[in-house]
């Protein structure tokens, strides 16, 4: 009978004599739906807040066409969180026993069509509107940045 002992070994038949074995590789972070359902609600409401600190701002400093270009970015990149929401909500139901899953067809209808109703905003507004490109770009970045925060403020809490 042999026993394991978990002490450093000066190295085995495959590392060059004198270097030590590696460390054992950290276990992986486990989040659960509530996690990543906390984490895109608050991502939403941090983008909330942001566009209404910019909204004051732009419209007094670019101009109402501008800040009009900039609200139309966040609410697209904003629906796109709800959208995930909704994905992920439909996708645990039909994961997990006991739960009544989610029809999946109205779930792919809506994300379809919010991806429809999007292109024909952008195309819209950058059209008729002739606000600026940028600011398109900063409103549809916001949800973006919003999540990033977020997700580090998750496994900031959640480290080992």
């Amino acid at each position: 009978m042999t026993t394991q002992t978990n002490i450093p070994t000066l190295g085995n038949e495959n590392t060059p004599p004198g270097k030590l074995d590696p460390p054992p590789a950290p276990a992986p972070v486990q989040f659960n739906e509530e996690d990543i359902r906390r984490t895109l609600r608050r991502a939403l409401r941090l983008a909330a807040a942001v566009a209404l600190v910019a909204t004051p701002i732009l419209w007094a400093w670019l101009g109402w066409r501008t800040w009009l270009t900039f609200v139309i970015g966040v609410a697209i990149s904003a629906t796109g969180l709800v959208e995930w929401l909704q994905l992920l909500s439909a996708m645990m139901s039909r994961m997990e026993e006991g739960r009544t899953p989610v029809p999946m067809g109205r779930v792919l209808i809506m994300f379809f069509l919010r991806l429809a109703v999007a292109g024909v905003l952008l195309y819209a507004s950058l059209n008729s509107l002739h606000g600026s490109i940028y600011a398109l770009l900063a409103g549809l970045a916001v949800s973006l940045l919003a999540l990033s925060v977020e997700s580090i403020r998750l496994m900031a809490r959640t480290e080992p």
